[in-house]
């Protein structure tokens, strides 16, 4: 099934649309460095279909794309990163901690 997702900058989210529902990823951008990921969420009918996933792959070759560091406060989205460790270069961490 392919996925159409689209960066809804209205709403502040990447979002893919499952008939009338949504499943999406919320974020804020706070310069044209640093993006965070506050929350990720998809329709209870839909979990365990790897949707959750293709947001997260997608949200963040997005920010790699742009160049953007990546606060990801969204606990799956954390979890991503963790399982592929490609992405821990993106990750912000503030100076000193």
């Amino acid at each position: 099934m392919n996925h159409q997702i689209i960066n809804n900058t209205e709403a502040n989210r990447f979002e893919t649309w499952l008939g009338e529902k949504a499943a999406f990823v919320e974020y804020g951008q706070h310069d044209d460095e640093l993006i965070t990921f506050y929350h990720t969420e998809v329709p209870k009918e839909f979990e365990g279909q790897g949707i959750g996933s293709i947001l997260a792959k997608h949200v963040l070759d997005y920010a790699q794309m742009h160049h953007l560091k990546v606060r990801p406060l969204c606990p799956f989205i954390k979890a991503y990163i963790q399982r592929h460790p490609e992405y821990e270069p993106l990750v912000y961490h503030k100076e000193g901690h």
